[in-house]
C-alpha cells in the first residue's frame, strides 16, 4: 500500500495548499514500529498462521499502517510473502463498531466477482491469538493518494483516476446483494432512517462536547428523507484514500477499509464520497471546495454526478442536499466516536486527536445542507 510519486505539477497558484497536502501524504503513508498499546504476540501470531495458512513460513516482521484510525491494520511480512491483517481495537467499543467479521465477509462475496478487492484469507474469532479477533488478507501493491488534489499528479492522471473512481462505485451499485450471497447483511430497505438513529445514539454515547446542530438534524432528519429507490451493497466510506490505483496507471487495483459495509441506499453512499465537493477545512480531511478543478483537471461535482447516474440509472440530483445533510451528520457522529477513543486511550491512529476540531465544522455543514432542503 506505498504511494508513487509521477509528474508533479509546477503551478505555483496552489503551492499553499500543495505543501499541506504533501504533508498529509506523507504523515499517512507507509508503516511505523507497532504502537506499545496496540502489540501482540508475534510468536503466538505465527503459531496460528502456520497451522491455519497454507504456504505459511516463519519468521514474521509486524508493521502497523499509519494510515486509517478505526480498526488497527497491520503489515505482516515473510522472507517469501506480505499480508495484511486486520483487527478490532482493544479496550471499551461502541455498539456494532469494528465489525471485522462483516469486513471479512463482505471481502469473500466479492472477490470471486472480480470486484476490485483484497483476496480474503481467514478469519479468526479467537481473541487470544492478538488480543481481538481479526481478518488476514492478501498485501496489495500499488498507491493510495492520500491528498485529493493528488499535488504529485498531473490533470490527465488525475481526471482518469477520478473517473476509474466513479466507474468502481458504479460498479459496486450494480450487484444484486442476494445474488452474491450477501442477502443478509443487512435489513436493506430504510437504510438512511435507521443509520441516522444508528449514529444519533453513537453520537451522543461518544460526545465530549454540546453542539446544537447535531441535535437540531438528529430531530429534522428522520422526518425529511427521500423513499430509497433500490438495495445494494454500500461500502460506507468510499473516498480516494480508501482506494488502491496501480503503479502508474488510474486503475483501482483495490477498494479497501469495509468496516461500515452493509446493504442499503446506493445514492446514500455514492453521496458520502461527493462529500470530497464540499468538505470543510477543519479535521485533515481534504476537500475540493475551494479549488481550481477545471485546471487540476478534477470532475466538477455535477459532472461527476453526472457520470455516476449514467452508469447506474440512479440519479440523487433531486434529493441531493438532504442526502449531503445526512452525509455529513453521520461523519460528525463516526468522528466523535474516534474522538471518544482518544479520551477512553483506545484510538489506534496517532493523528486521531487532531479530528476532534472538526466535529463542530462538520456538523454546520450538515446543517446548512438541510437548510437548502428546508430545515428551519
Amino acid at each position: 500500500m506505498e504511494t508513487a510519486a509521477s509528474g508533479l505539477n509546477e503551478r505555483s497558484g496552489i503551492e499553499i495548499e500543495r505543501m499541506e497536502q504533501l504533508d498529509r501524504q506523507a504523515a499517512y503513508t507507509g508503516t511505523d514500529e507497532v504502537s506499545p498499546a496496540l502489540t501482540f504476540d508475534v510468536t503466538r501470531l505465527e503459531d496460528y498462521l502456520f497451522a491455519n495458512l497454507p504456504g505459511f513460513a516463519a519468521p514474521l516482521r509486524v508493521k502497523q499502517f499509519r494510515g486509517g484510525q478505526s480498526n488497527p491494520t497491520y503489515l505482516l511480512a515473510t522472507d517469501l510473502q506480505k499480508y495484511v491483517l486486520r483487527r478490532k481495537p482493544p479496550g471499551k467499543l461502541l455498539p456494532s463498531a469494528h465489525a471485522v467479521d462483516r469486513e471479512y465477509k463482505v471481502l469473500s462475496a466479492l472477490y470471486p466477482q472480480k470486484f476490485p478487492v483484497p483476496k480474503p484469507l481467514l478469519y479468526c474469532e479467537d481473541e487470544s491469538i492478538v488480543g481481538t479477533s481479526f481478518y488476514l488478507m492478501a498485501h496489495v501493491d500499488g498507491r493510495v493518494f492520500w491528498d485529493l488534489p493528488m499535488p504529485q499528479s498531473n490533470p490527465a492522471e488525475r481526471a482518469a483516476v477520478y473517473d476509474s473512481m466513479n466507474a468502481t462505485l458504479a460498479k459496486l451499485h450494480a450487484f444484486d446483494p442476494a445474488a452474491i450471497g450477501l442477502a443478509d447483511f443487512g435489513k436493506g430497505e430504510d437504510y438512511v432512517a435507521r443509520q441516522v438513529a444508528r449514529w444519533a445514539k453513537q453520537y451522543i454515547a461518544s460526545a465530549t462536547e454540546k453542539i446544537v446542530e447535531m441535535d437540531l438534524l438528529a430531530a429534522w432528519l428522520p422526518d425529511n428523507l427521500p423513499p430509497q429507490r433500490a438495495v445494494r451493497i454500500v461500502h460506507g466510506d468510499y473516498r480516494l484514500d480508501n482506494v488502491i490505483f496501480a503503479p502508474g496507471l488510474p486503475e483501482v487495483r483495490a477498494v479497501i477499509d469495509w468496516e461500515l459495509s452493509t446493504i442499503g441506499d446506493p445514492l446514500a453512499d455514492f453521496t458520502y464520497h461527493l462529500m470530497a465537493w464540499e468538505m470543510p477545512a477543519a479535521g485533515g480531511f481534504g476537500s475540493l471546495k475551494t479549488l481550481d478543478l477545471e485546471e487540476l483537471g478534477i470532475p466538477s461535482r455535477d459532472t461527476y454526478v453526472a457520470a455516476y447516474a449514467k452508469r447506474t440509472g440512479f440519479d440523487p440530483a433531486p434529493s441531493i442536499d438532504v442526502y449531503l445533510a445526512y452525509n455529513f451528520f453521520r461523519l460528525a457522529a463516526i468522528v466523535q466516536g474516534i474522538v471518544g477513543r482518544v479520551r477512553d486511550g483506545t484510538a489506534a491512529n496517532r493523528h486521531a486527536a487532531a479530528r476532534a476540531e472538526a466535529v463542530r465544522p462538520l456538523a454546520e455543514t450538515a446543517m446548512h445542507f438541510a437548510r437548502r432542503a428546508g430545515a428551519p
